[in-house]
């Protein structure tokens, strides 16, 4: 068994890694498998060695009748049901394919048109809610707030989208959509926001998951005179994204900006390192600090790590900031948020709905011989003052909270759009609406949606398009097509 101690996940749907080189139990290299090594049964070993030893929540984990699940994925679930009850580990423990899951952080890419869908759960109508420059989508004509409204192999056999979601629910909507390989084509039926139907062949392909958009992800807004900073970050599991948050925040530093909003609405984590890195460039005049706390269960406390602040030549010193959030925030996104409320105190708000509520995170245990990784939470974070407890979402610890809908109709890094207005608003120091906690609300993400509505549990107004088995891409990025 090889522990991946360095790559550790912090994400909705299974987490985030880091890119350096992994550390711990390593050993000879495994030779070639035989079917045996890798048959279900050697594998839920490998799981149970993992979740005995590691696993955050001992006194929650089940014993299950091996005889009585036919995959891995589902004796993982199986296993951390108690947990899932407890409302501590919903859906965070799974396996993946290392391979995968290596390529998705180092090559930062993924195959596919290059959006990412949410659909109305009480209408079932399907939404684009971000495209990525440079993919196939966005060429086509597919941007934030279009309507995809019939999806086919064909123009003669499309099929409306309220038709699949009737016959199979999301997951019909999904297998409509296609394998996730370049190559895959399918006829769209869509309404840009503002604009009439139209049909097109759309031809999946490779594209860069670029973590900070080239249109929106690092702004600097004019409110009444005053310059006001906004990074949109996509994303935390894609290694590159600390250098392209050091970019943006370069403009910040030149241009004095103390004010800033973090829009962190469909973010569902990724990388700690990278959410260290976030930090930091928050963090000017604070070299030394403690920026979070990383604690695993008592025996293996000789684990547990402080990160302090680390001095960065682009680093500012906010004097106040909006966190923009959607239940589709979580994990690197809320050890962000939860480590500035000890130094930004009143002057830090929760904008939009409450977040998810993933306060803890994953270690990747490699069974390297069978090409799987287990991912298990393993630690929960806290900030400066100890503080961690929000598996019901940030609004309940937050210092302040301002209610706004998320605005498909207008562009991300739009002052006008309702959640960044909301958040100027604050920052302006003009009256909001608080979020109500006790729960993530407004849009929700993760892998842990797609299997609550298998489940047939109770879901948000909106969620991201997610079938129940995402791919390593998916897992990270909810509604990524």
């Amino acid at each position: 068994m090889s522990l991946l101690l360095s790559v550790s996940l912090v994400a909705c749907g299974g987490g985030g890694s880091s890119s350096a080189p992994p550390t711990g139990g390593g050993g000879a290299p495994t030779p070639t498998p035989t079917s045996s090594a890798c048959s279900l049964s050697a594998r839920q070993d490998f799981a149970d060695q993992v979740l005995n030893e590691w696993y955050l929540f001992p006194d929650l984990l089940a014993t299950v009748n091996r005889a009585t699940v036919g995959n891995l994925d589902d004796y993982l679930d199986a296993r951390v049901a108690p947990a899932r009850a407890a409302n501590r580990d919903r859906f965070f423990t799974f396996a993946t394919s290392i391979a995968e899951e290596n390529a998705l952080i180092n090559s930062g890419s993924s195959a596919g048109f290059g959006i990412r869908l949410s659909y109305d759960t009480a209408n079932r109508r399907l939404f684009v809610v971000e495209a990525y420059e440079g993919a196939a989508g966005l060429a086509a004509g597919l941007d934030r707030g279009t309507e995809i409204t019939a999806i086919g192999t064909s123009a003669a056999n499309l099929q409306s989208v309220s038709a699949l979601f009737a016959s199979g629910g999301a997951q019909a909507v999904a297998d409509a959509l296609g394998p996730s390989t370049a190559g895959t084509t399918r006829v769209l039926r869509f309404t840009p926001a503002g604009g009439t139907s139209q049909e097109r062949s759309v031809t999946k392909t490779d594209f860069a998951l670029d973590p900070v958009s080239d249109r929106y992800g690092g702004l600097i807004l004019n409110d009444g005179g005053k310059r006001v900073g906004y990074i949109n970050l996509r994303t935390f599991i894609i290694a590159d994204a600390a250098n392209q948050l050091r970019s943006a925040f370069a403009q910040f530093a030149a241009q004095g900006v103390t004010e800033l909003i973090i829009d962190f609405r469909y973010n569902g984590g990724g990388l700690i390192d990278v959410s260290d890195v976030f930090g930091d460039l928050l963090g000017r005049g604070r070299t030394g600090q403690v920026w979070s706390r990383t604690v695993l269960r008592a025996s293996k406390s000789a684990e547990n790590e402080t990160r302090l602040f680390q001095a960065e030549p682009n680093a500012i010193a906010p004097t106040k900031v909006a966190v923009i959030t959607t239940g589709a925030s979580a994990s690197a996104s809320e050890l962000v948020t939860n480590s500035l409320i000890p130094y930004l105190g009143s002057n830090l708000a929760l904008v939009g709905a409450n977040s998810f509520g993933k306060p803890v995170g994953q270690f990747g245990f490699d069974l390297a011989s069978c090409d799987l990784r287990v991912r298990a939470v393993v630690f929960q974070t806290v900030n400066a003052n100890n503080q961690g407890e929000y598996y019901t979402g940030l609004a309940g610890v937050m210092p302040n909270t301002c209610r706004a809908g998320d605005d498909i109709t207008r562009p991300l890094g739009d002052p006008r759009e309702a959640s960044i207005a909301a958040a100027l608003d604050f920052l302006g120091g003009r009256a909001c609406t608080p979020i109500t906690a006790g729960g993530a609300d407004g849009i929700a993400g993760g892998l842990e949606q797609g299997q609550a509505a298998r489940q047939g549990l109770s879901l948000p107004e909106r969620q991201p398009l997610q079938p129940r088995r995402p791919n390593p891409a998916q897992h990270e990025l909810p509604g990524l097509f």
